[in-house]
C-alpha cells in the first residue's frame, strides 16, 4: 500500500511541482558549471534535482562527518543561487495551499527550503534507511515519507 501511494503522490507531484523544482534547481546547477570554480556547487544541485523530481519515499539525512566545508559552502551557496531556489519553493507551495488537495504537496515544497538555504553536508536516501539508521523517528519518518 505504502508504495502505490508514494508512486501516486510522486507522479501528482511530478506535474504539479516536481518539473518546476527539477528545472530550477538544474538551472542552478548550469549557473555554477559555467562559473567553473563553482562546478562542486553544481553537482551538489544536480543531486538535489533529481531528489526534488521524485522525492516521496526518500529523505535528506545530514551527513554526521560534515563539517568546515560544507558550512562554509552553505553560505556562499545562500548568496549564489539558494535565496531564489527557496523562494520557488515557497512560491510554489503558495499557489498549491490555496486547494485542499494541494496541501500535501505545499508542504513538501515548503520543507525544500531549508534544503534550498542548506544543500552540503545532505546525504538522500529511502525513508527506511534512514529509520533503519537511526535517523527517523516513527513520527518524524510518517510526516517526512510525505515530501521525502
Amino acid at each position: 500500500m505504502k508504495t502505490v501511494l508514494r508512486l501516486l503522490l510522486n507522479l501528482i507531484w511530478l506535474v504539479l511541482a516536481g518539473f518546476v523544482a527539477f528545472l530550477s534547481w538544474m538551472l542552478a546547477a548550469l549557473v555554477m558549471f559555467v562559473l567553473i570554480i563553482t562546478i562542486p556547487f553544481g553537482l551538489q544541485a544536480v543531486k538535489i534535482a533529481f531528489f526534488s523530481l521524485w522525492p516521496f519515499g526518500r529523505t535528506l539525512v545530514r551527513r554526521e562527518d560534515a563539517g568546515a566545508p560544507s558550512a562554509i559552502g552553505n553560505v556562499l551557496w545562500i548568496v549564489l543561487c539558494g535565496w531564489w531556489l527557496a523562494l520557488v519553493h515557497l512560491i510554489s507551495g503558495v499557489l498549491q495551499a490555496i486547494t485542499i488537495v494541494g496541501i500535501p504537496l505545499a508542504l513538501g515544497n515548503w520543507k525544500l527550503i531549508p534544503v534550498s538555504f542548506h544543500p552540503f553536508g545532505r546525504e538522500k536516501m529511502t525513508i527506511e534507511e534512514a529509520r533503519a539508521r537511526g535517523e527517523l523517528t516513527e513520527g518524524v519518518a510518517i510526516e517526512q515519507s510525505r515530501t521525502a
